[in-house]
């Protein structure tokens, strides 16, 4: 009976053993299986759709330039003697900036006049002798053509008189170009010119203004101009209802109202953009001609658009995507048509609707239909949509349970 019953028991712990061996294998590929399982579920970030911004902000460059700007350039042939303004002086209308010596033109301007004033001599001459030739007219004395010629001798004296009268006039206008005079109140922002430099007249032709000396520049500021380029997509949103503000790169948090002033109303063929013009106030004097500024304009948005961030969209053959996520977390591709891009998010016209669950950031292998694990993200990782949570799983995965244990 002792044998029988120490066999029993010894039967029965082989098979106890057996059982539990069996057992432990089955629990560890079930645990090796849901970790697999939970390591192939992709986890990502589920977001909806939000309804866009009733304005939008477009940060273009633009180059700041004065109301009015002239380049002065030589238009008599001499040297300088002397100038008067430097860089960033204040002049007014008409105040001397430099004078030029022109020793040549002196002496052809003395050559003019002495030209005159033999024509007017010569003109008085023929007059007075036209005169004695016309008294003698009906006589025998003188032909009607000699008297002819006497007079007609006399008009051609006359218009040698004016001509040599335009002459001396031209060299008197030459003459006032001596002096070098500022066109239109402003500041001088170039002086290009020194004591002893030549100069060469070519500055008042056209076809000789490669040999032009360039002697001044002088900026009206008192008000300022702003010249920015506007892409095609926006340049038909502009007007005088659009907020817009200039902000300098060195301040930071400062914003400089702007006016809108005029546009283009034509596109460059190279960059597609419309120039459009901004007045500022220059009082605050932190804006000089050739400041580089960033324009800040407000544009009307359509609020009733949903949007999505850019770094949700799935660019493949079909066109831009969405991964649409169902209630079981499996993924749809869905299409969806795009409207303005509004910087980190843009407008979606058709594809999406309110309540939509998609996936922020999708990887670019994803699959239709392929099962996801929605979860939390990481501390850090901003979202311009609004997150949502995933809908609560009905009992914790084995590989849950463990990692928990």
């Amino acid at each position: 009976m002792k044998r029988r019953t120490i066999l029993i028991l010894a039967g029965l712990v082989v098979v106890v053993l057996m059982a539990y061996g069996i057992i432990k294998r089955e629990w560890a590929v079930k645990h090796l299986q849901d970790i697999a399982n939970d390591q192939a579920t992709l986890p990502v970030q589920i977001i909806t759709p939000q309804h866009g911004p009733a304005s939008r902000t477009l940060v273009l460059p633009g180059t700041v330039q004065a109301w009015y700007q002239a380049t002065i350039f030589g238009q008599v042939t001499g040297y300088v003697s002397s100038w008067n303004e430097d860089y960033g002086a204040r002049v007014k209308k008409g105040q001397l900036l430099a004078t030029i010596a022109a020793p040549g033109l002196d002496a052809e301007y003395a050559a003019a006049k002495a030209t005159l004033d033999v024509a007017e001599a010569n003109y008085q001459l023929a007059v007075s002798t036209a005169a004695r030739w016309q008294a003698l007219a009906g006589t025998p004395a003188v032909s009607k053509q000699a008297v002819d010629v006497q007079v007609a001798g006399a008009t051609a004296r006359k218009a040698e008189k004016e001509a040599a009268q335009q002459n001396v006039a031209r060299y008197a206008a030459l003459e006032a170009f001596k002096r070098v005079v500022a066109p239109f109140d402003g500041i001088v922002t170039a002086r290009l010119t020194n004591v002893g430099a030549y100069v060469n007249a070519g500055g008042g032709d056209a076809g000789a203004r490669a040999n032009a000396t360039e002697l001044f520049t002088v900026s009206d500021v008192h008000q300022l101009r702003v010249f920015v380029a506007v892409p095609q997509d926006y340049a038909d949103q502009l007007g005088d209802d659009v907020p817009v503000t200039i902000h300098l790169p060195s301040q930071p948090g400062k914003s400089i109202q702007a006016k809108f002033l005029t546009t283009a109303r034509a596109f460059n063929d190279n960059s597609r953009t419309a120039v459009t013009e901004l007045t500022v106030d220059p009082k605050n004097g932190a804006l000089w001609p050739g400041t580089f500024v960033e324009v800040v304009f407000q544009l009307p948005a359509d609020a009733a658009l949903l949007t999505m961030p850019e770094q949700a969209l799935i660019f493949r053959a079909p066109g831009p995507q969405v991964a649409l996520v169902d209630a079981q977390n499996r993924v749809h591709l869905q299409n969806v048509t795009l409207g303005n891009n509004l910087g980190q998010i843009v407008q979606v016209v058709s594809g999406l609707a309110e309540g939509d669950r998609f996936i922020n950031n999708p990887p670019a292998g994803l699959l239709e239909g392929q099962l996801v694990q929605p979860v939390k993200p990481a501390p850090g990782y901003a979202a311009p949509a609004e997150a949502v949570p995933s809908p609560a799983p009905s009992a914790p995965s084995t590989a849950n349970q463990a990692a928990a244990r």
